[in-house]
C-alpha cells in the first residue's frame, strides 16, 4: 500500500513525527493523533503505514515532490481545537501531548489571535458543558507549560 500526498496527511506525519521522538505513544498521545487523523481525512488503514514511515521502514511519500504543504490552509484552526479539547477533556495530562500539541500549532503556523479565538470559544463552552471548569484548568496549565510564542 502507498500512501497519497495530501495536506492533511503532510500535518499527520509531522505531529506523528513529533510524537515518536521519545519512540513511544502514550496513551494521551494516542487519544490526540487519532482526532487528527479524524479531522485531517487520514484513513484508519493509512495509520500504521504513516508509523513505518516515521520509523524509517517505509518511504515518506513527501520526500520528492516539489509541492509545498506548509504553512496555514483552512480547517487548519479547527483542527488544532479540536485536538486541544481532547487533550484537556483527559484526565492525565503528559509533557508529550503538550508538545505534539504545540508542535501541531508550530507546523500550521497558528497565529496569536486564532490562538485567543479558540480560548475564548473554550471558556464559552466553559458554561454549559459538564467538564468545562476542569477543561479551563488545564487550558491554563497549557498556557503555563506552552506559553504561545510567535
Amino acid at each position: 500500500m502507498s500512501l497519497n500526498p495530501s495536506r492533511g496527511l503532510y500535518l499527520y506525519l509531522r505531529t506523528l513525527n513529533q510524537a515518536m521522538d521519545d519512540k513511544i505513544i502514550t496513551d494521551d498521545e494516542a487519544a490526540i493523533l487519532h482526532v487528527l487523523a479524524g479531522s485531517l481525512g487520514v484513513s484508519p488503514s493509512d495509520t500504521a503505514e504513516c508509523l513505518a514511515v516515521v520509523r524509517g521502514e517505509e518511504k515518506n511519500p513527501f520526500d520528492d515532490l516539489e509541492e509545498d504543504y506548509s504553512g496555514q490552509q483552512m480547517g487548519d484552526v479547527s483542527t488544532y481545537q479540536a485536538a486541544l479539547i481532547a487533550a484537556l477533556d483527559d484526565e492525565v495530562i503528559s509533557e508529550d501531548e503538550w508538545s505534539m500539541l504545540n508542535s501541531f500549532r508550530t507546523i500550521i503556523q497558528l497565529q496569536p489571535d486564532q490562538h485567543a479565538m479558540i480560548e475564548e470559544a473554550i471558556h464559552g463552552m466553559a458554561e454549559v458543558d459538564s467538564q468545562g471548569q476542569r477543561r479551563l484548568e488545564r487550558l491554563q496549565r497549557f498556557n503555563i507549560v506552552c506559553p504561545f510564542n510567535n
